[in-house]
């Protein structure tokens, strides 16, 4: 967690506080003793346990591509679930929804503390770019790094 944040991120690290994630979805989902056909039946489901899920596997994405996703808490419990440093020396948050519903208020107090280039919100819904904030859908999340790195 980091309560304040800047370049580099790693000097900013509080090492006494952190979140864990397993490297494989599955293993989750199998030690936690989660019944697969209740993924599908999402009103069968507490929404905490499908958002736990997939910020695991967004976790588990980003690493595979090489990064080092810290994440962000504030004061007032305002919670960025990843903040990563790009090549050119910027900050982004990614804000990571289950759903297609995607208002956040913590995202949008981070942006007005630190200004980043730009956000990014994963979440079911398709590809955007609105407010300085870039839509990302869960199925391409395996990308990110990739075209950070490149631009």
């Amino acid at each position: 967690m980091k309560t304040k944040i800047g370049i580099p991120l790693k000097m900013y690290e509080e090492l006494d506080s952190f979140k864990l994630y397993m490297n494989v979805v599955g293993l989750l989902t199998n030690l936690s003793e989660f019944p697969i056909y209740l993924i599908k039946n999402r009103e069968a489901v507490n929404e905490m346990i499908i958002g736990m899920l997939t910020e695991n596997y967004v976790a588990c994405a980003l690493k595979q591509n090489g990064l080092n996703p810290n994440y962000w808490q504030n004061e007032y419990d305002s919670k960025i679930d990843f903040i990563l440093q790009t090549e050119k020396s910027s900050i982004s948050p990614i804000e990571v929804k289950s759903s297609t519903h995607v208002k956040s208020r913590s995202l949008n107090n981070y942006i007005k503390e630190y200004h980043p280039n730009y956000a990014i919100r994963i979440s079911e819904r398709n590809f955007g770019f609105k407010n300085n904030i870039k839509s990302v859908p869960l199925y391409a999340v395996f990308g990110i790094g990739k075209i950070e790195r490149e631009k």
